[in-house]
């Protein structure tokens, strides 16, 4: 923008000349105000001071006017951007001293007299006049300044909107800076992963070159497999060939396997059946004898075996004459049994003859067995044995034939179930074996009768087994929890009668066929005559009492044998406990076992005795409880 030219003068101007100055006073105050926020780089104020070169051939004057004041011009800055002028008071005209002896009112000209009105008149119309030229310029000045300040203004509001719009560029420069800082970011990442991949590519263009290599090696390998492939392949439609046939011979054999299974049951049922002819056809009670061998391994001269006959024994007395004129005479006791075993037979012997007994068990038939005789005889020995394999009695030797020959017939459907009960009469009372508890606490038990007329004991133990060992492990339980003592017959005696039952139960699902039954094996306290055991107070009650029982199944025996109408089971809760063994549907043995000893022939007799009442008992044909 260019400079605008500065004014200034002092102007003495008429009523009108100041009226057009007040008029002007507004306009400036607006100029002020408009160009407020901006700074102005310089300001000027000129007070009585030549006009510029423009209006020099004006003629100045400087007589003051009353009540005038000096003319302010503001001076615009060179880039267009006007400032506040400043104001400039000029002294009043009074206050100028005129120098002395010059007349008043007139500056640099001879001062008119005071009747030269005319003259006086002129001087006044020539400052009219210059005071005139003097507005006119002002006002041109005015209207340039007016003109050239719309100018700046639109100027300035154009400006107002490039910095506006510079700003919003800064502001979208800025966001897109920071774009780009993050940009940069993802470059960098980017650039760490195309050096990763680069290295990644690197050692897979190593493994390509390897994989060629094997690639190679491989096709050389595969085309060698096809040759192989096209041999197998004939092979294998030869082999599917003979499959076939085999198949077809498979299916035959199932069809003959089938048949041969239903066979083979048939066949396992008329086993059973001859099976349980055979035992009924011997007895329905058998009686077996046994004679414990002599300390030294030898055998009584009172009694007598048969080398060809293992079925018959002889006892053989001789008796002094009492007058003595005569000789001695000899009296001989004949008794015939189902077997007769002599000193030297092993448990395994005596046991084989009672397997197929035991065998009846798993068919379904209630099986007992028990051992009679006087103590120091071996009954425990016979039906408990030792630890020892070759040693081991009855009972182990029972047991583990039922859980083998049931794992036998699970291959023909059967799956059984076991539970096992161990009590003792000890002086007419029943005691659980199997009872683990306090003795202080150890519950009562009573015989009962069921609705199927089986026999049970109230509160006893009737343990699941499912193992021959858990068995044994009761066993061996039971034996030190039984009643024994030290007699002068023998060092551990029994005390009590023992009943070892064990409850089978089978099924055959596939051909819908139960069974049940009960192995029932039992020890019995030995007989004993008070002048040879000399028992004395508990021991005596012990004695009395077990001679009792045994008395009393004499008498059941009897009764049996007899047929008679009432059988006295009641009298003693050993026979209580066995009659339906003694009389009902079982198959029954009895073990009579002797001792050797010439003392004790007496008690060999009575028991040979005693044993072949119980061979002559009849008591009925067992059936099989199948359903």
């Amino acid at each position: 923008m260019s400079r605008l030219p500065v004014m200034s003068a002092k102007r003495v101007l008429t009523s009108s000349s100041s009226e057009n100055t007040q008029d002007m006073a507004p306009l400036q105050k607006r100029m002020r105000k408009d160009h407020d926020p901006h700074k102005p780089q310089a300001a000027a104020t000129i007070t009585g001071v030549k006009r510029p070169p423009a209006a020099a051939a004006r003629a100045p004057f400087y007589r003051p006017v009353r009540g005038g004041g000096a003319a302010t011009v503001a001076v615009a800055p060179s880039r267009g951007v006007l400032k506040q002028a400043a104001a400039s008071t000029a002294p009043k005209a009074a206050s100028i001293k005129q120098p002395a002896g010059s007349k008043p009112g007139v500056t640099g000209a001879t001062r008119r007299q005071p009747w030269d009105l005319k003259g006086k008149v002129s001087d006044m119309e020539g400052k009219i006049r210059n005071y005139q030229t003097k507005y006119k310029s002002v006002n041109e000045e005015n209207e340039a300044l007016k003109g050239s300040v719309a100018q700046s203004q639109t100027k300035v509001a154009e400006l107002e909107r490039e910095v506006e719009r510079q700003k919003r560029k800064i502001s979208e420069y800025e966001g897109e800076l920071q774009m780009l800082s993050g940009v940069q970011n993802q470059l960098e990442e980017v650039l760490s992963e195309k050096n990763v991949l680069q290295k990644e590519l690197s050692n897979l263009e190593q493994k390509y070159k390897v994989m060629e290599t094997l690639r190679d090696s491989q096709e050389t390998e595969l085309q060698t497999l096809k040759m192989k492939l096209s041999v197998q392949e004939s092979t294998m439609s030869r082999l599917q060939a003979s499959l076939r046939e085999t198949e077809e011979e498979v299916s035959s054999l199932k069809e003959t396997v089938a048949q041969q299974r239903d066979e083979l049951h048939a066949g396992e049922m008329e086993r059973r059946r001859l099976h349980n002819t055979i035992q009924e056809l011997k007895g329905n009670i058998r009686v077996f004898c046994r004679v414990r061998p002599l300390e030294d391994g030898g055998l009584s001269k009172h009694i007598q075996l048969a080398a060809s006959d293992n079925k018959s024994i002889m006892l053989a007395k001789t008796e002094e004459s009492h007058t003595g004129k005569t000789a001695d005479t000899q009296k001989n006791y004949h008794f015939s049994f189902d077997r007769v075993f002599g000193p030297r037979a092993s448990q395994q012997e005596i046991f084989d003859e009672i397997s197929l007994l035991v065998q009846s068990a798993l068919d379904g038939y209630n099986v007992c067995c028990f051992a009679y005789g006087q103590t120091g005889s071996g009954k425990t020995y016979t039906m408990e044995g030792e630890e020892v394999d070759d040693t081991r009695g009855v009972i182990p030797r029972a047991v583990q034939q039922i859980f083998r020959a049931g794992d036998k017939l699970q291959s023909q459907g059967w799956e059984f179930s076991f539970t096992a009960s161990f009590v003792e009469i000890y002086n007419e009372t029943l005691r659980d074996l199997l009872y683990t508890g306090k003795a202080s606490k150890r519950p009562e038990h009573e015989i009962r009768k069921t609705a199927n007329n089986d026999v049970t004991v109230t509160n006893l133990t009737y343990q699941k087994v499912y193992t021959e060992d858990q068995v044994l492990g009761l066993i061996a339980l039971a034996k030190e929890n039984r009643s024994t003592a030290q007699t002068a017959l023998n060092d551990r005696s029994s005390r009590s009668h023992s009943v070892f039952q064990l409850q089978i139960e089978g099924v055959n699902a596939g051909r819908d066929i139960k069974c049940k039954s009960i192995l029932c094996l039992v020890d019995l306290a030995g007989s004993e005559r008070m002048l040879k055991s000399h028992s004395q107070g508990e021991r005596f009650k012990e004695m009395t009492s077990i001679n009792s029982s045994l008395s009393n199944l004499g008498i059941v025996i009897t009764a049996l044998a007899n047929k008679e109408s009432h059988v006295p089971y009641r009298n003693s809760k050993l026979t209580y406990l066995l009659q339906n063994c003694l009389g009902g549907n079982s198959k029954t043995l009895m073990f009579v076992n002797i001792s050797p000893e010439s003392d004790s022939f007496g008690e060999t007799l009575n028991s040979l005795r005693f044993a072949s009442k119980v061979n002559d008992c009849v008591i009925g044909t067992a059936s099989s409880n199948k359903k």
